[in-house]
């Protein structure tokens, strides 16, 4: 069964890419875009969200049933995390500047620069899903992909778009609109954060 994951996995690489606009076989068979590949597939281990975790970098996540179609959206997620980092790098948001601590007692700091807001949240591990309540007033869904070291904290684009527009205080219309555009030229996207545990 492993071989034949495996193998589903190399040919969605080896079709996508065109699409993913690598450089070379090995950019598109690189570490990180088969561990990519097989994430999308297998699902992360949940772990615990407590903690303080750092911006690494944006995240993006194809939701599809098709096996195969998950494989190769993994890997073609890497074009559009580079676009998406670009374009929060616009309002503010870069790798290391922004992090978010979860507590125990389901209260939660989101900092970006030296702007912070405050709010709780609660997860359910076993649907991977969180509710973010900012300000006791803005609730936000997002999807979790954790384990003890990473987490991407996956948003619908539309509140993503909230988000940034909420947490950064250098968030302009036209960056948004670039940013909503991205989302909308892909179907069944999810786009968030990539963070590293402290």
């Amino acid at each position: 069964m492993k071989r034949f994951v495996f193998w589903q996995i190399l040919i969605a690489a080896l079709l996508m890419a065109p699409d993913s606009q690598a450089q070379s076989l090995k950019d598109l068979l690189n570490k990180e875009n088969i561990e990519k590949a097989v994430n999308a597939i297998t699902g992360k281990s949940t772990a615990s969200m407590e903690g303080t975790w750092t911006y690494v970098g944006s995240a993006i996540e194809f939701e599809s049933d098709n096996l195969l179609q998950k494989a190769g959206g993994a890997v073609a997620a890497n074009a559009a995390e580079n676009k998406l980092n670009e374009q929060l790098a616009r309002v503010g948001i870069k790798e290391g500047q922004m992090s978010f601590t979860f507590n125990a007692d389901s209260t939660f700091t989101a900092k970006v620069g030296a702007k912070s807001i405050k709010g709780t949240y609660s997860y359910d591990a076993s649907t991977q899903n969180a509710s973010l309540k900012f300000m006791k007033l803005i609730p936000l869904n997002a999807k979790i992909n954790c384990t003890s070291a990473n987490m991407d904290l996956l948003f619908n684009s539309d509140k993503l778009l909230k988000l940034i527009t909420l947490i950064s205080s250098k968030s302009n219309n036209s960056t948004l609109k670039t940013i909503g555009s991205l989302a909308n030229s892909y179907d069944g996207m999810m786009l968030g954060f990539a963070l590293k545990k402290e």
